[in-house]
């Protein structure tokens, strides 16, 4: 089975971090912030042994841009990557509530 590494960008680290300062100071959990970062970390483990085997997207969206989607393991949360060789490069990370395909640029 092939291996990718996993790159995240500064765009989608910068809006990951984000989500977990809302968990922390808004909603005073930092107990939550920590769960979410667990499953992140794994999360991306996974993407290095299965991100050639995501199907392609019904999304149009994703698939002009070539993205795919993989959603955390314990929580509402997904991360949008796209395939380079031998990477799996997170483009960005959201809540499943999120309205997505209007924040991709």
């Amino acid at each position: 089975m092939k291996k990718y590494k996993v790159v995240v960008t500064p765009e989608a680290y910068a809006n990951f971090r984000r989500i977990l300062a809302y968990l922390s100071r808004n909603k005073k959990n930092k107990q939550a912030a920590g769960n979410v970062m667990s499953d992140y970390q794994k999360t991306k483990k996974i993407l290095s042994d299965i991100a050639g085997s995501i199907r392609e997207p019904e999304s149009e969206a994703l698939k002009s841009r070539n993205l795919k989607r993989m959603n955390f393991g314990n929580h509402d949360y997904f991360l949008l990557f796209r395939i380079d060789g031998d990477k799996a490069i997170v483009t960005n990370i959201f809540h499943a509530s999120e309205d997505f395909e209007l924040k991709l640029f």
